[in-house]
């Protein structure tokens, strides 16, 4: 196995056992992580990031399959199935993930997925009539920020 490909493994195996320390492990110092809530986020705002959705998504199951690496980037489809917490809903979130890699890390990580999709899973009603409108996501993407900078002060 390509050694990207057994760094995408341990990194998603990691988020299965729920070991932050672990996936951060993975990270070159320099990384930057890009989604469609969390938005651009350097090395320590990701780590900060997935740490805090472990900590707060007690049910969440990871999936993951289709990696492809070589030595420069890298894919893989990834599935989360939690429950968001702000509304008690159900989410089953689709994940394609492309990496950059350098030094044997990853350097560059972007998960795409539908974000409407996802705003119809976790906000029910409200998500079903506006979450495709720029003003709920950008809401969302307001909120999420802010969890995340609560988060890491109160790690400090």
């Amino acid at each position: 196995m390509h050694p990207h490909a057994q760094l995408v493994t341990r990194f998603y195996e990691s988020f299965q056992a729920r070991d932050a320390v672990a996936m951060a492990a993975c990270y070159h110092e320099n990384a930057i992580f890009m989604d469609p809530v969390f938005g651009r986020l350097n090395h320590d705002e990701a780590c900060a990031m997935w740490a805090m959705l472990m900590e707060r998504g007690k049910d969440t199951k990871v999936i993951f399959s289709a990696i492809e690496v070589d030595d420069a980037s890298g894919s893989c489809h990834w599935e989360a199935t939690y429950t968001f917490s702000k509304t008690g809903r159900l989410v089953h979130n689709k994940i394609d993930a492309q990496f950059g890699f350098l030094d044997g890390l990853i350097l560059a990580h972007r998960d795409q997925f539908n974000f409407y999709a996802w705003t119809r899973m976790a906000l029910g009603l409200p998500g079903v009539l506006l979450g495709w409108s720029p003003l709920i996501q950008n809401k969302v993407r307001g909120e999420a920020r802010k969890s995340l900078d609560a988060y890491m002060v109160g790690r400090a």
